[in-house]
């Protein structure tokens, strides 16, 4: 039996991954709150990467923006659905962290 490494960082985004998350971001329902809350986001992972030489905080901001986006529907079919969401329970302690 060969030892594998138990966790495997995720590999990095592609380098348009930025863009076709902007098109998939503009192309929904929410785009008007969400490309704004996106681009602060964006931005500020920018800055960090510039100041640290470092993408990893582009590479979250994709996968975590990527997770919304996915997630949306099975979100929006909870909420239609009367469910109670009064609990206030954050997503993160739902599904974990990604990455």
């Amino acid at each position: 039996m060969s030892a594998q490494p138990v966790h495997q960082p995720a590999p990095p985004p592609s380098p348009a991954a930025a863009a076709q998350l902007r098109r998939r971001i503009s192309a929904h329902d929410r785009a008007q709150m969400w490309m704004p809350a996106f681009e602060r986001d964006w931005n500020h992972a920018l800055e960090s990467a510039r100041q640290t030489f470092d993408l990893t905080p582009l590479h979250e901001t994709i996968r975590e923006w990527t997770g919304r986006l996915d997630t949306a529907p099975a979100v929006a079919a909870f909420l239609a659905g009367g469910m109670d969401t009064s609990d206030g329970v954050p997503l993160e302690d739902v599904l974990g962290t990604r990455g």
